[in-house]
C-alpha cells in the first residue's frame, strides 16, 4: 500500500536504521573510535613508602607514594593507556611563598618521573605539570607580589622547573599555569638545555572553572588558596573567541599539543579548535567531572560504564585527540572487555 505522503511509491524513500540494524554494520560506519591509547591517567603522588590517601570528594582516586605510583604506571602499559600524568602533593612544610620546591631536583614530580621511566622506559607517557600552584603558601600557578600574580617572573621559574622535569625524564611538558608567554619561553628553554625532543602540551585554554574543586583538595591547595579566584589568569567560562586567540598564540610559541580544560562544559570550545587549527588536541576531563560521575553512579542514579565510555566517546566526537582522566584504567579495561 503506498503511503498518501510519499512520491516514491514507498514511505520513507529513506530508511537510515538499515545501517543500524546489526552489530557489524554499526562498527563499520562508526564515525568516532575509542582506544585505551588516546587516554592519559592523572595520578597524584606523596610522600614515603607503600602509602596510599583515599580522597574523600573523589571516590576510588587515592594519592599514592612513589612505589605505588610506579606500580600504576606498569598497569598503565599493561593497559594499553598512552600516558600519565604527574601531579605532586607537597607537605605544607615544603611550601613558600614563592614555590622553591619547584626548583628543587628532588623533589616529588620529578623523583617519580625517574623512578617510573626507569620501570617503563619509553613504553609509556610521562606528562609533567609545570605550575607553581602545589608549591605556594598561596595556592596561586605563579610568583605573587603586593597581590598580583606577576607574570614575567613566573615564566622565569617555570622555564627552570620545565627543564628539571625533562632532566628528570618527562616526555611531555605541560605548562598549566596561563602565564602570557610563556610556552614559548618554556620551548626555548627546553631547546638550549637538548631537549628538543621533550613534548609541549599547553593548557591553551584553561578556564576559571567552579569544577576544579576536588582537584584542590587532592593536591592540597585549597586551603591555601583560600576564597581566592584565578580569575586573572585563567579564562572567563563566558568566552569562546578568546581561546582562539590563545591557541593561535601558543601555537605560534611551539606548542606540539594544546589542551581544554575543563571537558564536557566546554566541548564547543574543543570542536572551535578542531574546526579551527590543524594541531593535535587534548581535554581535561577534570575533577569535579569526575565526582559527578561517580557520585551518581554509587547512587544507583545511572550506570557509571556506560556514561563514562558517553562522556569519552563525546570527547573524541568533538575532536579531542587525547583524553585525561581520573577514570583511564576503568575505561581501559572496559574497552578491553568489549
Amino acid at each position: 500500500m503506498t503511503h498518501p505522503l510519499s512520491s516514491f511509491g514507498q514511505f520513507p524513500g529513506t530508511r537510515l536504521r538499515r545501517m543500524r540494524r546489526w552489530d557489524w554494520i554499526r562498527g563499520m560506519v562508526q564515525e568516532t573510535q575509542l582506544s585505551a591509547s588516546n587516554l592519559i591517567w592523572p595520578i597524584f603522588v606523596i610522600e614515603g613508602t607503600g602509602r596510599t590517601e583515599p580522597i574523600a570528594t573523589m571516590p576510588g582516586v587515592e594519592r599514592m607514594s612513589i612505589d605505588l605510583a610506579t606500580i600504576a604506571a606498569q598497569r598503565a602499559v599493561e593497559l594499553g593507556i598512552g600516558a600519565i600524568a604527574i601531579f605532586p602533593v607537597t607537605p605544607a612544610s615544603k611550601k613558600t611563598e614563592r614555590g622553591d620546591e619547584a626548583l628543587v631536583s628532588e623533589n616529588l614530580i620529578c623523583t617519580a618521573t625517574r623512578a617510573i621511566r626507569e620501570k617503563c622506559q619509553d613504553k609509556l607517557g610521562i606528562v609533567c605539570d609545570v605550575a607553581l600552584d602545589p608549591y605556594t603558601t598561596h595556592g596561586h600557578d605563579g610568583i605573587m607580589i603586593d597581590n598580583t600574580i606577576v607574570n614575567d617572573l613566573t615564566v622565569e621559574v617555570l622555564c627552570k622547573q620545565a627543564v628539571l622535569q625533562a632532566q628528570a625524564g618527562a616526555s611531555v611538558i605541560a605548562p598549566s599555569d596561563m602565564m602570557d608567554g610563556r610556552v614559548g619561553a618554556i620551548r626555548t628553554a627546553l631547546d638550549q638545555a637538548g631537549f628538543e625532543h621533550v613534548i609541549l602540551m599547553s593548557y591553551a585554554a584553561k578556564y576559571a572553572s567552579a569544577f576544579y574543586g576536588p582537584f584542590r583538595d587532592a593536591v592540597g591547595s585549597a586551603k591555601n588558596l583560600g576564597g581566592a579566584s584565578k580569575k586573572t589568569y585563567q579564562m572567563d567560562p563566558a568566552n569562546t573567541d578568546e581561546a582562539i586567540r590563545e591557541v593561535a598564540l601558543d601555537i605560534q610559541e611551539g606548542a606540539d599539543i594544546v589542551m581544554v580544560k575543563p571537558g564536557m562544559p566546554y566541548l564547543d570550545i574543543v570542536r572551535r579548535l578542531h574546526d579551527s587549527f590543524s594541531i593535535p588536541i587534548a581535554v581535561y576531563q577534570v575533577s569535579g567531572e569526575y565526582a559527578m560521575l561517580r557520585f551518581a553512579a554509587q547512587a544507583s542514579a545511572l550506570s557509571e560504564e556506560a556514561c563514562v565510555l558517553e562522556s569519552m566517546l563525546a570527547f573524541r566526537r568533538a575532536g579531542a585527540d587525547a583524553i585525561l582522566t581520573y577514570f583511564a584504567p576503568r575505561v581501559a579495561e572496559w574497552l578491553a572487555k568489549e
